[in-house]
């Protein structure tokens, strides 16, 4: 690494890998890495996000090689061997996926070899052979769905036109992605398609068997899944479009609602009666307190997809003034700033705000208290309330990391998610 960040936000690939696969149901991570990798790989991730954690296994309670100096020595394949039997013997999951730690990717250890074994005595597992070193969280989301692309998705499936594939929301490393999940469901089903979230309502591995079927992708964030989905069209002929940003309020989710509905040639009098209805619903509540919040200079420190929604939804719909978004993840490759860039700065009413690309802790307080300009609300993680009281403003934690709020399927997406998002406005007043 080039530099060192202070309180990063998530943990190594590895940590990214483990949560994305925590999520599926019945789906087992095997680690072939050093002791105390599960836990503190769990912690990173599934820990700082509205404490709760995978409910099929996690954390201690992960299979693990626990490699030490002799498996460095003479290799760790033996001991990899008998986890992976223990593991089959003992959980009773569907699939067992191979996960290589820091220790066994320096050594080169064949995990593939092992899991070949496996397979060949009838049990499912599958080797994922990135090291934590290789990248971040983020990465480990594309990792676990190129492994599926490569090792699991079925091909020459028929295809089902009304079904529909979501990616982008991260589990975990947005401590909201169960509700956004749902909520994207329910706007979808609303409009008669079938939608594969993969990590709610007890989906699992066979749902993904199947993902090649479906008519589109739908990718909800500006940057991440890219490769995943070019192998996507070149391999099983399923396109993709992309949304950049969450979509938060009327406004934004009834611009995705149009956007799927172009994508699949839906019946344009039926779109437009469901957004009618949505749009009244929850206009029908904000007109009963419109002025209750007017008028905030707010600030956000978010991951790019969340801080694109929070931005749009308060400028274009609530008429709130943005005065500096920071995005705290990091993002390097210049196309995708510029397109997040664009999504901020592209209000209907406000001045466009201030945008600061940061993962240091230091550098986002910093950007904070230098602010010249007033603010009266700032909405980030945990890791900017103290930043908050000093400043004395109104203070929200609604981004990653978030270890003070207990979160099952709250949504802040989607039209009805934009009211709750409110309501925490007002009651943190």
């Amino acid at each position: 690494m080039s530099q060192i960040l202070e309180n990063p936000r998530g943990g190594c690939v590895l940590a990214g890998i483990n949560s994305v696969l925590g999520a599926i149901d019945r789906v087992c991570p095997v680690y072939h890495a050093g002791p105390g990798c599960c836990m503190q790989t769990t912690a990173s991730d599934q820990g700082q996000s509205g404490h709760k954690s995978a409910s099929f296994v996690s954390g201690v309670s992960l299979p693990s090689s626990n490699m030490l100096e002799r498996e460095v020595v003479f290799g760790g394949v033996n001991k990899l061997r008998t986890t992976i039997q223990g593991a089959v013997d003992i959980i009773d999951a569907d699939d067992f996926f191979v996960l290589t730690g820091c220790t066994a990717g320096i050594i080169g250890d064949d995990i593939a070899s092992v899991a070949e074994e496996f397979k060949a005595e009838g049990y499912n597992v599958y080797p994922i052979e990135t090291p934590g070193f290789a990248g971040d969280s983020n990465l480990g989301y594309e990792v676990v769905w190129n492994t599926m692309l490569d090792q699991i998705i079925e091909v020459n499936l028929p295809k089902n036109e009304k079904l529909v594939n979501i990616f982008g929301i991260v589990p975990y490393h947005d401590p909201f992605w169960s509700g956004n999940l749902d909520e994207i469901k329910r706007i979808l089903n609303l409009l008669g398609l079938t939608v594969n979230t993969f990590f709610t309502n007890h989906q699992g591995i066979d749902d993904i068997r199947k993902c090649s079927s479906a008519a589109l992708n739908i990718i909800i964030n500006p940057w991440i899944f890219k490769e995943p989905a070019r192998k996507f069209e070149e391999k099983f002929g399923v396109p993709s479009i992309r949304i950049s940003g969450m979509p938060i309020g009327a406004t934004d989710t009834t611009s995705f609602v149009r956007k799927v509905a172009e994508a699949l040639k839906l019946n344009k009098t039926m779109v437009d009666e469901i957004i009618a209805q949505e749009e009244d619903y929850v206009y029908s509540y904000l007109a009963q307190s419109i002025g209750a919040l007017s008028w905030k200079r707010f600030a956000v420190v978010a991951d790019a997809s969340c801080a694109i929604g929070f931005t749009r939804y308060l400028a274009n719909d609530y008429s709130f003034t943005p005065v500096l978004v920071v995005i705290s993840e990091s993002i390097f490759r210049e196309e995708d700033k510029q397109r997040i860039i664009e999504q901020i700065t592209a209000l209907e009413y406000a001045k466009p705000p201030r945008i600061v690309f940061t993962a240091d802790q230091y550098e986002i307080n910093q950007a904070i208290i230098d602010e010249e300009e007033d603010l009266t609300l700032l909405i980030g993680s945990s890791s900017e309330r103290e930043v908050g009281l000093q400043k004395n403003i109104q203070f929200i934690t609604a981004s990653f990391p978030i270890n003070e709020r207990l979160i099952f399927n709250r949504t802040y997406a989607g039209y009805r998610g934009s009211l709750t998002f409110t309501e925490d406005l007002y009651d943190n007043l």
